[in-house]
């Protein structure tokens, strides 16, 4: 097969995205009462939805149920001859089966249809001929308009299964938003990605706690904060009140600005450095009270206070504003969270 010099393959190119385009721009047919009841039946079922179908269409099918099965629509594919040979015992009648098929005619998935039938689970059928067997036999048909393929013989699918994709991912937003489906409910089917991190990580599973959490009292001398900031490893530590409420936080940069002043006696307390703060640099966060989350607050919201205040560490306080926890930004960019 020899390669044809006198084809302009940019124009070829074009015509078949312009092809292409058109048998999506072609779905506005299909959201009709159908497709309406196609959404119904698929919010109603109980058990999960079963996407099928053959050769290129079975890509599709594939894809599909793994969109949907990622936005709340409990789903997966089965091939159609695995189907027909013994797979067919995965399908309930509880469950709702999705067909993709251009003409309608596919056999292995025509020979679905009987079984379906016999134990009661719907059928919602994906194709461009409203006349085939696959239509007439579904409890709703999804009518795709693609008059022919985008392959200059009409031969290989590729504006129909283009169609195809394009409903399926229709279905599926949809249902998304019908379900009230939110970020967070995404994070949740994504633990290992990005989002999944930022939308599900929380303060209190990178927290620093125990004897790893620096806390001083207010009165304690400067040689005490400086020790377990040592010992903890950390550039700050939580200043509590008798009743072991946060009042300050003391960071090393307050005790480089104290020795910056002139000589320091390292049994000042901590209470007389805290008063100076306010003629160091940002008293705002003197007047404002010291900065602290929550938890269960998200750890990308913890990142935010940090970066918006210019700190590296903040910390972590119960319901009654007792220092439980001590969080660090490098704690939070470690876990993935930026």
């Amino acid at each position: 097969m020899n390669a044809k010099e006198n084809v302009n393959w940019i124009e070829a190119a074009r015509r078949v995205i312009a092809m292409e385009a058109q048998a999506v721009s072609g779905l506005e047919s299909v959201l009709g009462p159908s497709f309406e009841r196609a959404i119904r039946l698929m919010l109603d079922c109980k058990g999960r939805v079963v996407v099928t179908g053959m050769g290129k269409a079975g890509h599709v099918a594939r894809k599909v149920a793994a969109t949907l099965a990622s936005t709340g629509t409990p789903s997966f594919f089965l091939h159609p001859s695995e189907g027909i040979h013994g797979d067919l015992g995965m399908i309930t009648g509880e469950d709702l089966a999705v067909a993709f098929s251009h003409k309608g005619q596919t056999e292995e998935v025509l020979r679905i249809i009987p079984y379906l039938k016999h134990i009661g689970a719907p059928l919602i059928s994906i194709t461009s001929n409203p006349e085939s067997e696959l239509a007439k036999h579904s409890d709703v048909s999804l009518v795709l308009n693609v008059p022919r393929e985008a392959c200059p013989l009409n031969l290989a699918p590729t504006a129909s299964t283009t169609a195809m994709l394009a409903l399926g991912d229709t279905l599926a937003m949809v249902l998304l938003e019908a379900r009230g489906f939110a970020p967070e409910d995404f994070a949740l089917f994504h633990p290992g990605g990005s989002l999944g991190r930022r939308l599900l990580t929380k303060v209190g599973d990178l927290m620093h706690t125990g004897s790893d959490n620096p806390v001083v009292h207010l009165d304690a001398p400067l040689k005490d904060a400086v020790l377990v900031m040592t010992q903890t490893k950390m550039a700050a530590t939580s200043v509590v009140d008798d009743d072991g409420r946060l009042v300050g936080v003391f960071v090393d940069g307050d005790l480089r600005r104290c020795l910056l002043s002139g000589p320091i006696d390292m049994n000042v307390r901590i209470r007389d450095l805290l008063g100076r703060r306010a003629n160091f640099a940002r008293p705002d966060m003197v007047s404002s009270g010291p900065k602290f989350v929550r938890s269960d607050t998200l750890a990308v919201k913890a990142l935010e206070i940090l970066r918006e205040y210019k700190i590296i560490e903040l910390p972590v306080c119960d319901e009654n504003h007792k220092p439980i926890g001590m969080i660090h930004l490098h704690d939070i960019t470690r876990a993935g969270i930026t």
